[in-house]
């Protein structure tokens, strides 16, 4: 086994990040008996889920010292999961008594929605009673000089402008990882004369009027903000590795909206080559290809890395076998129902810490990480699949439940997920707005009542 925690203890513990996965972590490892501070650098609750007008001079520099916003929230998202499934397992994801009539009550709601619902956590907890708002983490590091476990923290409030130094029992990461855009590689793009972005950067329609453009990626966003720009745009061609090379085809109810293979080539004469032979003079190109993993102040002397967006090596996507368990991470895996998931994995670490929830050896976690990164290689996945879930989501749920002695994923939450994927498909426009399984919402909303 690791090494032994005096059982139960009390440890003074930062978590960095106040968005879905911070707020959640604040809230079990307080209610484990740890004492807690939040680091926010932005001045409210909500992370990812803040809208902003505010956009980035140059996302794609890789400038370190650039002006980096948070969000990359546009206007017109609404989350692709209804609300019922989305929630934290014991704080349901619905209207609350006594609340503003501006919010939003769809099934599947605006982002605002989302904050609003992140905000009444928030209340309801009392945990912005522990988080410092504008102050951002500078560096993480082991205080060797303090003893094991010890971590030392520099952090910077923005008003003040004075670093301030502190140690840390332990230090939970929660920044969340939809800031660091990734990009796709074009060939000829640094000669190409028309305008390059990332989806990070995309807010409303109205800038593309008019105007050829290209979305490369097939996600949530790029299906989102291709039909979104079509109202307005002359022409949208969404590239993607999963259509075929010979694909050209008009995407159904839209005019001027058609998909593609991926990008070959672009020109200096403004032209765009797909691999399919398709040529089009375009304005602009937007990638819609996913963020990094991003952690600029954390150093652990080659202890954590990210390699081709796998962050390792981590036991369970949580914690690093070589600073367990007084380093962990929230919020790695991806392709999930991300709320309930960052409420277990919070128990788990607090449970963990405490004591009260034992970690095998560091070096039978290594070997477990060992094994499993051997057999994605052999079933041909690349690394930067490694924290994709999907399906396996709920496994891996009922082993965190297991591990903190609490009930499994719900059936209708697991039920739900799976079909508003079938329906997603089967009916892309409209699937946020019409739906067949009221039967699962009549479960949830029974098991809400316990909650009441």
């Amino acid at each position: 086994m690791a090494p032994s925690l005096s059982p139960i203890r009390s440890h003074h513990v930062a978590v960095i990040g106040a968005g879905a996965a911070g707020l959640v972590a604040a809230r079990e490892l307080r209610r484990e008996g740890h004492s807690v501070v939040v680091f926010e650098r932005q001045k409210q609750v909500g992370g990812t889920w803040i809208y902003t007008d505010h956009i980035e001079p140059d996302p794609l520099s890789v400038d370190p010292t650039r002006s980096v916003v948070h969000s990359s929230v546009y206007g017109s998202l609404r989350t692709n999961l209804p609300r019922e499934c989305m929630g934290y397992r014991d704080f349901p994801f619905t209207i609350r008594s006594g609340v503003s009539e501006s919010r939003d009550p769809r099934r599947f709601p605006s982002h605002s929605e989302v904050l609003a619902y992140l905000q009444d956590f928030a209340k309801e907890f009392a945990i912005e009673e522990m988080i410092r708002f504008e102050t951002a983490v500078v560096k993480v590091a082991p205080a060797v000089d303090k003893g094991i476990g010890k971590w030392r923290i520099e952090s910077m409030e923005k008003e003040k402008k004075v670093r301030c130094d502190e140690i840390y029992d332990a230090v939970v990461v929660c920044n969340g990882h939809y800031i660091e855009p990734r990009l796709a590689e074009i060939p000829g793009i640094s000669s190409w004369p028309g305008k390059e972005m990332h989806s990070h950067n995309y807010r409303t329609p109205e800038p593309f009027r008019d105007q050829v453009v290209v979305l490369i990626g097939n996600s949530a966003s790029a299906d989102d903000i291709s039909r979104d720009i079509a109202r307005v745009a002359k022409e949208v061609h969404v590239a993607c590795r999963s259509n075929e090379a010979d694909t050209f085809i008009k995407r159904p109810g839209y005019s001027h909206l058609w998909m593609h293979s991926m990008i070959e080539s672009v020109h200096e004469d403004g032209s765009v080559v797909f691999q399919n032979g398709k040529t089009i003079s375009v304005d602009v190109i937007m990638h819609c290809t996913g963020y990094k993993y991003h952690f600029p102040f954390l150093e652990t002397n080659g202890n954590v890395t990210v390699d081709d967006n796998r962050v390792g090596p981590l036991y369970k996507d949580v914690f690093p076998p070589a600073f367990a368990p007084w380093l962990s991470f929230i919020g790695i895996p991806w392709k999930v129902v991300p709320f309930p998931m960052f409420e277990l994995q919070s128990k788990w670490i607090a449970g963990v810490l405490s004591g009260r929830i034992p970690l095998p050896s560091k070096e039978d976690m290594l070997m477990e990480i060992k094994t499993l990164y051997a057999t994605l290689e052999a079933q041909g996945i690349a690394k930067r699949y490694t924290h994709q879930m999907g399906i396996t989501q709920f496994e891996y749920n009922h082993w965190l439940a297991s591990q903190c002695g609490c009930s499994e994923t719900e059936e209708w939450r697991k039920e739900m997920y799976l079909t508003t994927g079938v329906r997603k498909r089967a009916h892309p426009e409209t699937y946020r707005d019409e739906w067949d399984d009221h039967h699962l919402v009549s479960q949830a909303y029974q098991d809400f009542s316990l909650y009441a």
